[in-house]
């Protein structure tokens, strides 16, 4: 089974879109991505605009469509499909849940939401070394103190949690963690405070907005993030979406979902291979591939290479 998989806001790196490749559906992306936002899309990925949620949010699902669909033009279409966070949007549009064009204006309306809330001053964090129950009992300490409260964000892996807060909270948290344990508490390139209650009122006005947009039962299989589970049905997707934000993502329940129900070729979208690196590290007999790390004329064969080594 192939699986492809789809990195969320904090992957993004300068030139990444510039670097996806000429082929002909990569260079149809753009343009309709171009003409679906109404400017050029190769503009969000300098280091001025990555400085914008929206810039980021809209790059990432335009990059990930795009790898999608050349790796669809060279026979490689997905049985099932995963995004982190923003990720999700591309895991949708993958899995024929809805329109790219309607992804991008959905994931536009997001970023806005998500920026006004918190338009400077908040975060993530990426802790190594600790379970999320060690996360947990550090975050009820540091509530009991001056220092301000922290979310738990993402649990990418037993003990890869991303947390979310103020700044001033996560510098807080970041040593508090360190002096517990962990290997590396670090700052994430994201500017607001993704998968916790600190987004409930955006999360709810994503999901009036959300009412609106087209959405069909998955054509393929869809991995949400909330719950970690297969959905099914154009509401339940349509309320993974809408609603992720606000809620920790079970990346790690997910992935773990996908290799029992019999995914072994795993491909990451560009621009980053962290959830490369978590199938590699947890499932080393499982087949993982980052797209960002080879041109796209070696990428395709060597999918096809590893599907049929597996099967």
């Amino acid at each position: 089974m192939l699986a492809y998989l789809f990195p969320g806001q904090g992957a993004q790196t300068e030139g990444y879109l510039h670097r996806l490749g000429a082929h002909a559906a990569i260079q149809a992306t753009l343009d309709e991505a171009s003409q679906v936002l109404g400017i050029d899309v190769l503009t969000l990925d300098t280091r001025a605009a990555l400085e914008s949620t929206v810039a980021v949010q809209t790059g990432l699902l335009t990059a990930g469509v795009a790898m999608r669909r050349a790796l669809e033009a060279e026979g490689l279409v997905p049985e099932v499909s995963a995004g982190l966070s923003v990720g999700a949007y591309a895991a949708a549009v993958s899995c024929g849940a809805i329109g790219f064009a309607d992804a991008l204006l959905l994931v536009r309306k997001r970023a806005e939401l998500m920026e006004a809330a918190y338009p400077s001053g908040y975060g993530l964090a990426a802790i190594s070394g600790l379970t999320e129950h060690e996360v947990e009992r550090l975050a009820d300490e540091q509530a009991r103190t001056a220092d301000g409260r922290i979310y738990v964000g993402n649990v990418n892996a037993p003990r890869q949690i991303v947390v979310a807060g103020s700044n001033d909270a996560l510098d807080a948290f970041n040593a508090r963690a360190l002096a517990a344990g962990a290997r590396k508490a670090t700052r994430l390139a994201v500017s607001v405070p993704s998968h916790c209650e600190l987004l409930a009122a955006a999360a709810d006005a994503l999901s009036d907005y959300a009412r609106n947009v087209p959405l069909r039962a998955p054509s393929s299989l869809y991995i949400g993030n909330r719950g970690g589970r297969a959905l099914h049905t154009a509401d339940a997707v349509r309320d993974d979406l809408a609603m992720n934000m606000r809620y920790t993502v079970r990346w790690f329940d997910a992935l773990t979902l996908m290799v029992e129900m019999g995914a072994k070729v795993f491909v990451e979208a560009p621009p980053g291979q962290v959830l490369t690196d978590i199938v590699r590290e947890r499932y080393p007999d499982a087949a993982a591939l980052a797209a960002s790390t080879l041109p796209f004329e070696r990428l395709a064969p060597t999918v096809h290479r590893r599907i049929e080594s597996a099967a």
